[in-house]
């Protein structure tokens, strides 16, 4: 399957821990000698989670449509709260996480592109359900780099959209026929087994902007392919939002909705943040127990990565083995890529034989 390249791509888990460090200067529990990761011994001597936990100790996630105001809200109150803000992640967050100078061809990251989606929705090659699924891979390859942050830092983290609400997007390509109902039930069933390892968010926020006013901001975009994203396909996205998404999340987080221009005053949405008693939802359950497995599995990104692998022919993500084959060989003879980091001669490194 297409997606399975991934599985070349995802860092290992003290690699990946090490890239979140510097790009979004998290505190990850790793050593700069060897690269150690949290595991069974630091439980054993006695490293808990929850006391590094305080009041903002949160998973907070901003939901809206395109151009809602989403990143900016996530920023400002990223600073009020003095937490962590992730941007949204795009198709090339793989080699962010990496720590990549100049992101990887499209081979290596999905083989699907945004500005083909929007340009040519219907395109023949399956490209919008390739992107689709590499996204809800991305999402939640952010997710677990939040929760491993929270888990070890205490530090809470605000995410623009999340895996959880990923779906508004599948529920709108269908219904304006870019993709078959094959994928949408592959979709659901990648989903139904993946998303059920990873607690919701103890928080989500929505933007409600009217889909007429996303269009007008997307018209004045500097980016060409947003300038004419049909007003059906966000109308979709909102109806998704407002009729599903939700419904499903108010059951196990805290909801806040605001219009567009309520969302600007982040001061006020602060204070009402700071007036929820957080009194549902499954992180309620947790103890260091459960927090030591949680956090062994986010910080295992290959392992997260794997989960969205189900191996069913779909040929919109499906590849055969001998282009697969060329892909393999194509990406290890990448600058850096032959070999384990610090391993590779043609990106410098020295003193190989001695380490």
């Amino acid at each position: 399957m297409a997606l399975r390249v991934i599985r070349l791509l995802v860092p290992t888990a003290a690699t990946a821990s090490q890239r979140v460090t510097v790009a979004q200067k998290a505190g990850v529990h790793t050593s700069s000698v060897r690269s150690l990761g949290y595991g069974w011994w630091a439980y054993a001597l006695g490293e808990r989670t929850t006391p590094r936990f305080g009041q903002n100790s949160k998973i907070i996630s901003v939901d809206g449509n395109l151009a809602s105001g989403k990143g900016v809200l996530a920023q400002k109150l990223a600073d009020r709260l003095g937490m962590l803000h992730m941007p949204e992640p795009d198709a090339f967050y793989v080699d962010k996480m990496t720590g990549e100078k100049e992101p990887l061809p499209v081979d290596f990251n999905g083989m699907c592109s945004l500005e083909k989606f929007y340009t040519d929705p219907k395109a023949a090659d399956g490209n919008s359900y390739r992107l689709q699924l590499w996204m809800y891979t991305m999402r939640l390859l952010q997710y677990a780099d939040a929760i491993e942050h929270l888990l070890a830092t205490g530090q809470g983290v605000i995410l623009e959209r999340s895996p959880f609400s990923d779906m508004v997007f599948l529920d709108a390509m269908f219904k304006q026929g870019y993709i078959r109902k094959e994928c949408v039930q592959h979709y659901n069933e990648i989903k139904g087994i993946s998303i059920c390892e990873f607690l919701p968010p103890h928080l989500s926020i929505y933007i409600d902007l009217p889909a007429e006013e996303v269009q007008k901001k997307l018209k004045q975009s500097s980016k060409p392919y947003l300038q004419n994203v049909p007003l059906a396909y966000l109308k979709s996205i909102e109806d998704c939002y407002k009729k599903s998404f939700l419904n499903q999340i108010r059951e196990t987080s805290e909801l806040l909705v605001y219009d567009a221009a309520q969302a600007l005053d982040a001061e006020r949405v602060a204070e009402d943040i700071e007036y929820l008693k957080f009194d549902k939802g499954p992180w309620l359950e947790q103890d260091d127990i459960s927090y030591h497995y949680m956090r062994k599995l986010v910080q295992d990104k290959q392992r997260v990565a794997t989960l969205t692998h189900i191996p069913k022919f779909l040929p919109e993500i499906t590849i055969g083995a001998h282009e697969y084959d060329e892909k393999y060989y194509a990406f290890r003879s990448l600058p850096g890529k032959r070999y384990a980091a610090g391993y590779n001669e043609d990106k410098g490194d020295k003193h190989i034989w001695l380490k």
